[in-house]
């Protein structure tokens, strides 16, 4: 690749991720949530009976203790609450609330408004053409940083 074309890359994946994520925040903010929030607490509703905090964070691919410090900030909020594990005392089961539950339709659709926004406009098959290149590209950035692959399916 060329210099011109290595600063072109940096600056549109540098641009994008700054201005999605400053999207998200702000629509986020208006459900009294946090960007990373939202995957969190529906990560954890797919989970009817819940889940501990070590295999939420293994499903995140996160630390438990940044796992732990998000379930903080979030616990305000009523959106879930925590359960001894009966098998075993040390460890506790976080199960999404009602509240939580009700939240759930706003986050996706939230997540459905900014897929709109950003790559709506955008021609279907270069859309599609965009999207493979994204994920061929986080693909080899989880290798460098030793994060699992995403299952396919």
């Amino acid at each position: 690749m060329e210099a011109s074309e290595v600063r072109r890359v940096n600056r549109a994946l540098n641009k994008t991720s700054q201005l999605y994520r400053a999207a998200k925040a702000r629509r986020l903010a208006a459900l009294g949530l946090h960007p990373g929030q939202d995957v969190l607490l529906w990560v954890l509703a797919q989970e009817p009976d819940g889940m501990t905090v070590s295999r939420l964070a293994a499903t995140l691919g996160i630390e438990q203790p940044t796992a732990t410090r998000s379930l903080a900030r979030l616990e305000p909020g009523g959106w879930f609450r925590r359960e001894p594990v009966p098998t075993d005392r040390r460890q506790v089961r976080i199960v999404v609330t009602e509240a939580g539950h009700r939240l759930l339709p706003a986050i996706e659709r939230t997540w459905a408004e900014l897929a709109e926004l950003t790559m709506g406009a955008v021609d279907p098959e270069r859309r599609e053409i965009a999207l493979a290149v994204l994920e061929e590209a986080n693909d080899r950035l989880r290798e460098v940083v030793g994060e699992e692959p995403l299952a396919q399916g």
